[in-house]
C-alpha cells in the first residue's frame, strides 16, 4: 500500500510517501480501505517529536480517518465489508496512523458514518467537532442555558465549539476576526466581538453580566487572570491549547468563585470518553449542523505540503483532507 510515514520524529522534511506492506487485523481489529485523512495540529506535535508518545517506525502519520471496511477481526463484531466507518484516535500510543490506503483500526475505536453523509466533509470536522463535545460536556459540564465564551469562533475547533454549544441549549459568546463575525454569528453566536480590540475583557463581560459558565480559549495564548475574572460563580475554564504556555494561576479570586480550570488533550481521552463524543459528533453530522466551513482536497502524496502549510499557519479555518480513492 501507499502511504505517508517517517521513520523518525523532526521536521517535515521528514516525511515520506511510498510503499509499506499491508497491514494485518488482529482478531479485535478491523481493516479499513481509507478514502481520505486530514491534518490536524495535534498531527503536528506528534510528527515533530513535541508531543511525546511510542511510535513503530516506520510510522504512518494521521489521527483522523474516512474509508470502507475490507475485513473485520472475529472479536469485532457489527462490521462488515463495505460499510463506512470512521475513526480519530489513530497515529499515537502505538498505533498506526491513518494517513495510508489501508488502516488497521481497533473495533472500539471505529465508528459507522450515518447514512447520507459526504466522506469527504465528515472527514474535515471529526477531530474539530469531538475535541468540542470533550471539552464542552466531558471536561466543560455543560449545561442547558449557561452561558458559553469560545474564544477564536471562526477557527476549525472554535466553530465547532459554538455549534455544539448552540445545539446543547447554551448561549455563545465567541471572539473572532472582524472579518470572521457574520460567519460566528451564522454558526449560532449571540454575541461576537472583536479579539483585536484592546477592551475586549470589557466587551465580554457586558455581554456576559452574569458570568461566563464555560471559558474555553482556542488559540495558545490563554489570559487565565482575566479568565477567572470572567466567570460566573462555579464557572470552569477549560484549557485545550497552547502547548508551550505559562500562564499565572490566580488562586484567590479562583477558590472564591468555586471556580475550576480543567486542561485537557484528546490524545488522554478514554475510549468510553471518546465513544461519547463519536456519538455527539454522528447527531450531529447526520442534521447537516456539523460541516466544514471550506476544505481543500489534495493527493495522499501531498501530505507534507499540509503539514507545512499548517505549520506556517496559512489555513485560516481551510481543511485540508488528503484523499486516496474517491468515495462510492
Amino acid at each position: 500500500m501507499r502511504a505517508a510515514y517517517i521513520e523518525k520524529t523532526g521536521p517535515v522534511e521528514n516525511i515520506r510517501f511510498g510503499e509499506l506492506p499491508d497491514p494485518r487485523p488482529g482478531p479485535t481489529d478491523v481493516l479499513v480501505d481509507s478514502l481520505a485523512t486530514t491534518v490536524n495540529p495535534v498531527d503536528i506535535f506528534v510528527r515533530s517529536g513535541s508531543y511525546p508518545t511510542p511510535l513503530p517506525f516506520p510510522f504512518v502519520i494521521g489521527r483522523d480517518l474516512v474509508g470502507r471496511v475490507a475485513e473485520a477481526g472475529p472479536g469485532a463484531p457489527g462490521f462488515a465489508p463495505g460499510d463506512l466507518v470512521w475513526s480519530n484516535s489513530l497515529g499515537h500510543d502505538g498505533r498506526q496512523g491513518a494517513a495510508a490506503e489501508r488502516v488497521v483500526v481497533p473495533a472500539d475505536r471505529l465508528y459507522r458514518l450515518p447514512a447520507g453523509v459526504p466522506p469527504l466533509d465528515a472527514v474535515a470536522v471529526l477531530h474539530p467537532g469531538a475535541t468540542a463535545a470533550l471539552a464542552l460536556f466531558t471536561h466543560g459540564r455543560l449545561r442547558p442555558g449557561e452561558t458559553v465564551f469560545v474564544g477564536g469562533g471562526a477557527g476549525n475547533v472554535g466553530s465547532a465549539l459554538v455549534v455544539l454549544a448552540r445545539w446543547a441549549g447554551a448561549r455563545v459568546v465567541a471572539s473572532a476576526h472582524r472579518r470572521d463575525a457574520a460567519y460566528v454569528r451564522s454558526l449560532g453566536a449571540a454575541e461576537v466581538l472583536d479579539y483585536e480590540d484592546p477592551q475586549l475583557a470589557k466587551h465580554i463581560a457586558a455581554a456576559a453580566p452574569c458570568g461566563v459558565d464555560v471559558h474555553i480559549e482556542t488559540h495558545g495564548g490563554n489570559d487565565v487572570p482575566t479568565a477567572v475574572e470572567l466567570l460566573a460563580p462555579r464557572g470552569r475554564i477549560v484549557l485545550l491549547a497552547g502547548v508551550e504556555d505559562l500562564p499565572l494561576l490566580p488562586v484567590g479570586p479562583l477558590f472564591r468563585k468555586d471556580g475550576t480550570v480543567t486542561g485537557f488533550v484528546i490524545s488522554r481521552a478514554t475510549v468510553g470518553e471518546l465513544a461519547e463524543a463519536a456519538a455527539t459528533v454522528n447527531r450531529l453530522l447526520a442534521t447537516g449542523l456539523l460541516r466544514p466551513r471550506s476544505s481543500e482536497l489534495l493527493p495522499l502524496s501531498a501530505a507534507a505540503e499540509a503539514h507545512r502549510r499548517m505549520e506556517k499557519g496559512e489555513l485560516h479555518g481551510k481543511r485540508i483532507v488528503l484523499t486516496t480513492k474517491s468515495p462510492r
